[in-house]
């Protein structure tokens, strides 16, 4: 009985191990995520939406999001600059160029978890539409660094990888035919301290 009873629980023991691993693996891969890269943003246009897959909605669910649907708006994330370099705390960046047109949008700064950069004193981790400074071309200047700068700054806090998020609002971009004619800004690194 001993010989058969080992075996079927190492069996048990290896189906079970190896199914959470590779649950755990496609949750934070974003396995079935369709993702749309404009230069180094990148969105999922399908994750607040009844198209999205199983694997999608399960990683959304674990990390506690509320994802928006196509008519709300679309998100996208930058993890590296233009040049595909990694996004660091400790270097100043210059995000430039046209946004593309929405009602509302967002910018701030995050942690690889997706978790906002804490404020810096009374200036706050995060820059939205309404109160930007706009170039005689509509396009946005903003310099993300951990030292005040003038113009648009985005305070930049702490040490290691970070994101930044762009949330654009009620924008035509989020239907599927203006989807791929989108134009984001460049990020370029100026220096790291």
């Amino acid at each position: 009985m001993f010989r058969t009873v080992v075996p079927v629980f190492v069996a048990l023991a290896i189906a079970i191990g190896g199914g959470a691993w590779s649950l755990r693996y496609a949750l934070e891969h974003g396995f079935g995520m369709e993702t749309l890269a404009v230069g180094p943003w990148q969105a999922n246009p399908d994750l607040g939406t009844p198209d999205a897959s199983a694997y999608a909605k399960a990683a959304v669910a674990r990390r506690g999001e509320l994802p928006l649907g196509r008519a709300e708006g679309l998100v996208f994330h930058a993890s590296d600059d233009s040049s595909g370099a990694a996004l660091e705390r400790n270097c100043s960046y210059r995000i430039a160029g046209e946004l593309p047109a929405a009602r509302f949008w967002t910018l701030h700064a995050a942690d690889p978890a997706m978790r906002p950069l804490p404020e810096t004193g009374l200036r706050p981790a995060a820059l939205q539409s309404t109160a930007v400074l706009h170039d005689a071309d509509d396009s946005v200047v903003v310099t993300m660094s951990p030292h005040p700068t003038p113009g648009n700054w985005l305070p930049l806090s702490g040490t290691g990888h970070m994101m930044l998020v762009l949330a654009l609002y009620d924008t035509p971009i989020a239907s599927s035919t203006e989807i791929s004619r989108v134009v984001l800004p460049r990020i370029s690194r100026l220096g790291c301290e």
